[in-house]
């Protein structure tokens, strides 16, 4: 991003989002990159330019907020109070209650609020031109005097169009993004839409041969990181217009169910996903509500409906993410919560109900000798584990820039492989550790078998997708596949948490693990009474579904 800076300072655009969000989360994750370093660098290279980060709500950059207008509140007042401009945006999604009139209101609520310009986030790229036209209108109609800002990525191919209709209606910024990089499940391409304007009465005047020489040099960046490119997000996918399910999340889908080896579900996934959307009371599908309608119709279509239910899904219908945008019926308080699900439902902002943590996680680094810097505490608040890790010196970047492009052959190119080149016939074993991964030949498919001295040609077709080495990891004993009185797993994921120790009693629905299985924490629940015999996992293992994690006898 550096060696670009300073050509990109020089466009004079509007704003450049380039931090929040995900981009916090990926650098100590994947990257082993100090977020707050990262911005301190952008802003002393591109000091001309208003640099905008995605703040979600009362949680900052983390994922348990949906888009509560009470959540909201005092994060713009503190945004405020140092001088910082509030562009308060409201997430679009299509249901019988978010009609043209719904989002006017909450448009003309946010103003009230303190914004200085509102956003209609399309983050699913599925506004039509008349609804967009419609939308931005009636909030100027309605008295609305801020700018309004549409961001809307490309997915269902109408993108185009609608900004077309936004900025007729009085639209004052568009979200955009430099042609290489643009597209698919990202944004309309910068170049296009400055050219599309110029000579009208909306002309950004920017200069079209320098955002060229922009353009050609993420042309080279894009194919330097081209094992990250999937052919599906780079295509138009007119089809989010009927099943409303943005890019990320159906790739986060299609990833879990193959991960559960139920990669054959999917169709029934996607007939599940606006049936629980429906009954969680149409929440946006965005993170982090987009995980907990995701996850929980994976769950209904693996296990039957409802009948095992995230953490994540019972927060969000108590309230704890804030108040649902539409009515959730009983039945379905019940089938969530239990029987006296009345009284475990909070109807005040989720945040009141938090004990202060700034202090306390600040002594924890301290203690640990890990504070070197304010901002270090937010890191650490926000994402306590892999904060920790990174904050520790143990993250490990998954690739640096010197190894790019990667080899075709790479582990961590295979997806793109198989994205564009589907009969591609390597077969990956994964074994531990990351860096010991090779690549083996492909198994054969192909064979003669002779029976009573007669030649048969025999193809196997194999099932699943690239191979995994089975057993367990060097050093540890490996999991019996069946024993008496073994509780399994119901699904893969990391073992968060074991409840119980060895020979201690439990009662039949006791909890006795959890596991984060899709980026969501499950509950592992005995059905039979017994003593613990034997644990055969420990916090912090990877599991497959059906792996025995203990013995109760």
């Amino acid at each position: 991003m550096l060696p670009i800076a300073e050509k990109l300072d020089q466009v004079g655009y509007w704003a450049l989002e380039m931090w929040g969000g995900a981009t916090f989360d990926v650098p100590i994750r994947y990257l082993n990159e100090d977020p707050w370093e990262r911005l301190r660098q952008l802003r002393e290279a591109m000091p001309n330019s208003k640099l905008m980060m995605l703040e979600r709500a009362m949680n900052i950059v983390a994922y348990s907020a949906v888009n509560d207008l009470r959540n909201m509140k005092v994060p713009m007042e503190a945004v405020k109070e140092v001088g910082g401009h509030v562009q308060a945006s409201v997430c679009y999604t299509i249901s019988p209650i978010h009609t043209v009139e719904y989002y006017v209101e909450t448009m003309l609520q946010l103003e009230k609020m303190g914004a200085d310009s509102i956003c209609i986030k399309d983050m699913a790229g599925m506004i039509s031109p008349p609804r967009a036209y419609n939308i931005i209108k009636g909030y100027i109609e309605a008295g609305g005097k801020l700018p309004v800002d549409l961001h809307a990525h490309f997915t269902s191919g109408m993108t185009g169009m609608a900004y077309m209709r936004a900025v007729e209606a009085g639209a004052a910024v568009l979200d955009t993004d430099i042609s290489p990089l643009s597209g698919g499940t990202a944004h309309p391409p910068t170049e296009s839409v400055v050219a599309a304007l110029k000579g009208t009465e909306w002309d950004t005047e920017y200069d079209i041969n320098l955002l060229m020489e922009i353009r050609e040099y993420f042309r080279k960046v894009f194919l330097k990181y081209r094992h990250l490119i999937r052919l599906e997000a780079l295509k138009v996918d007119p089809s989010i217009v009927v099943h409303q399910i943005p890019g990320g999340m159906m790739s986060n889908l299609v990833a879990q169910l193959e991960q559960q080896g139920a990669i054959d579900k999917l169709d029934a996934v996607l007939q599940e996903v606006p049936r629980v959307r429906e009954e969680l009371g149409y929440p946006p599908l965005v993170t982090p509500t987009s995980q907990v309608v995701g996850v929980q119709a994976v769950m209904n279509v693996l296990f039957g409906r409802y009948k095992m239910i995230p953490q994540e899904t019972k927060d969000y219908v108590k309230g704890m993410y804030g108040r649902p945008p539409g009515e959730i019926k009983p039945e379905i308080y019940e089938k969530v919560l239990g029987p006296d699900w009345k009284d475990q439902i909070i109807d005040c902002r989720p945040a009141d109900l938090l004990e202060p943590e700034w202090d306390r996680r600040k002594k924890e680094l301290e203690e640990m000798g890990l504070l070197r810097k304010e901002e270090d505490v937010l890191t650490y608040a926000i994402y306590p584990q892999v904060g920790l890790k990174f904050l520790k010196g143990e993250a490990v970047p998954e690739f640096t820039s010197d190894q790019l492009p990667l080899p075709y052959d790479h582990p961590a190119t295979r997806a793109f492989v198989k994205s564009f080149f589907p009969e591609y016939k390597e077969v990956y074993l994964e074994i531990e550790p990351p860096e010991a991964r090779k690549v083996a030949p492909a198994i054969p498919t192909e064979f003669e078998v002779e029976v009573d001295g007669e030649l048969y040609e025999v193809k196997v077709n194999p099932k699943g997708g690239f191979m995994v080495a089975s057993g367990a990891p060097a050093g540890e004993e490996e999991r019996p596949k069946e024993v008496e009185g073994g509780l399994k797993s119901p699904m893969q994921g990391t073992i968060l948490k074991i409840k119980v120790k060895e020979g201690e009693g439990v009662s039949e629905g006791d909890v006795v693990a959890t596991i984060e299985a899709m980026k969501m924490e499950q509950e592992i629940a005995t059905e039979r009474a017994g003593t613990v015999k034997k644990i055969f996992v420990k916090e912090g293992d990877v599991i497959s579904a059906g792996d025995v994690i203990m013995q109760i006898l």
